[in-house]
């Protein structure tokens, strides 16, 4: 499922009065929310899931091509854990 066809979904939720700018701007600011939130905190939805910043430590690699050993910076990325109804559904 891609970004329009949750649109679409989301005006049926909505009923038949919504309009698709109105199912956007529902979406985008659900999406925005999240999105400044988790950078500060972990974001619990109740039955879907939590959204959490990790920070990994920089660590040394391996170049696959060379066998050099190199240093591989410090980096942030989202780990979503799913809640247990989703995991059943």
């Amino acid at each position: 499922m891609n970004k329009a066809q949750l649109i679409k979904v989301v005006r049926e939720e909505l009923g038949p009065n919504a309009s698709k700018q109105d199912a956007t701007l529902a979406l985008n600011a659900s999406l925005n929310a999240i999105i400044k939130s988790v950078a500060h905190e972990k974001v619990q939805i109740v039955g879907f899931g939590t959204f959490q910043a990790k920070v990994r430590a920089p660590h040394k690699g391996r170049n696959p091509r060379t066998g050099e050993s190199i240093q591989i910076p410090a980096s942030r990325s989202v780990s979503f854990k799913p809640a247990a109804a989703l995991k059943k559904g």
